[in-house]
């Protein structure tokens, strides 16, 4: 069975796919690469789904990879950390991403377990699968991937995998197409892991996903310490988490920005057919940390909201608390609070 790849082998990855996606915009003119990120931005962040690709060539596609690919990467990872986390010693024998793309996915389960598996790329627009397969030539995981063309909706059809990854795709679907795709994971997988933007009506997205998979006999692995319903008030708050992304010479050039990172807003669920063993809690925003004491936002257990007080009293577990960050399980392997 493949483990967990070490913090080292993951950064690893994360080192060899920035590598690949360095070259990719050499030959295309800076300003038609900005266009091009322009739009899709347009389009990601419309309200409208599409019954199209939003990737039309390999200009946009280009452009996607160089921009986005390295944010989705990382938002993946988090949520595959996470799910992890919750099924010790578990490895996916078998991955089919949905709605691939360029395939950001597959690099983040290869980032989180090691080893080579079957993996298919399924996605609708033939320009994205070919940078991806062009891409993947840079990691040796990849190297047997099958990246297959496929609409993405109430046609789609997989055959079982242990773990389908749907990643920044539901948007792009009506609602018809969005059950049809869940349920068809759901049907076909040991594992599902969504993830979508960490706005309102991404979360929005996932907690629909996230009541088809439990209804389709899935236990919630995570964020969720439960699988039970959402504590959080519809359209009073949004759950969502964050992911630090080192920025390209091209974020830097469509933003204007100077930072050398962004943080990339996230939300996600990670159900399972497996024994699971969830967080106690999980931090569901940024630890304020104050003279003597640390303030942390847990979801609960008991399908609670609420805050927790850890003060310098308390020793070891203020110390983790004081190195806890937004996403996290809550308490720390080993202590109690």
């Amino acid at each position: 069975m493949n483990a967990p790849v070490s913090a080292g082998s993951a950064a690893s990855v994360a080192d060899r796919l920035r590598a690949a996606l360095a070259g990719l915009l050499d030959g295309l003119p800076p300003r038609q690469a900005a266009q091009a990120v322009d739009r899709l931005i347009a389009n990601y962040r419309g309200r409208t789904p599409t019954d199209a690709p939003v990737l039309r060539d390999r200009a946009d596609v280009v452009a996607y990879a160089a921009y986005r690919m390295p944010a989705t990467f990382e938002a993946v990872c988090a949520a595959l950390e996470a799910f992890a986390d919750a099924v010790p010693g578990w490895a996916p024998a078998s991955h089919v991403d949905i709605g691939g793309g360029t395939g950001a996915a597959t690099w983040a389960v290869s980032a989180t377990w090691g080893g080579e598996r079957p993996v298919t790329v399924l996605d609708w627009a033939e320009p994205a699968l070919a940078l991806g397969r062009e891409i993947a030539a840079a990691n040796p995981a990849l190297r047997s991937a099958v990246w297959q063309r496929s609409r993405i909706g109430a046609a789609l059809s997989i055959e079982s995998a242990d773990l389908v990854t749907v990643s920044y795709v539901l948007g792009e679907l009506t609602e018809a197409d969005r059950a049809s795709v869940v349920d068809t994971a759901a049907a076909a997988a040991q594992s599902v892991v969504i993830i979508e933007p960490g706005t309102p009506a991404g979360y929005a997205r996932v907690i629909e996903a996230r009541d088809r998979l439990i209804g389709a006999g899935f236990q919630v692995a995570a964020p969720c310490p439960h699988s039970a319903a959402c504590p959080i008030v519809p359209g009073e708050d949004w759950c969502h988490f964050s992911a630090r992304v080192s920025r390209s010479s091209l974020h830097r050039q469509v933003k204007g920005g100077s930072l050398a990172y962004e943080d990339e807003k996230f939300s996600y669920v990670a159900a399972t057919r497996l024994p699971a063993t969830p967080a106690a809690s999980r931090v569901v925003r940024r630890p304020q940390i104050r003279k003597g004491q640390v303030l942390l936002d847990l979801c609960g257990p008991d399908e609670s909201l609420h805050r927790t007080t850890v003060t310098k009293r308390q020793g070891p577990l203020y110390k983790e608390a004081r190195n806890t960050d937004w996403g996290d399980a809550w308490p720390p392997p080993g202590q109690e609070s």
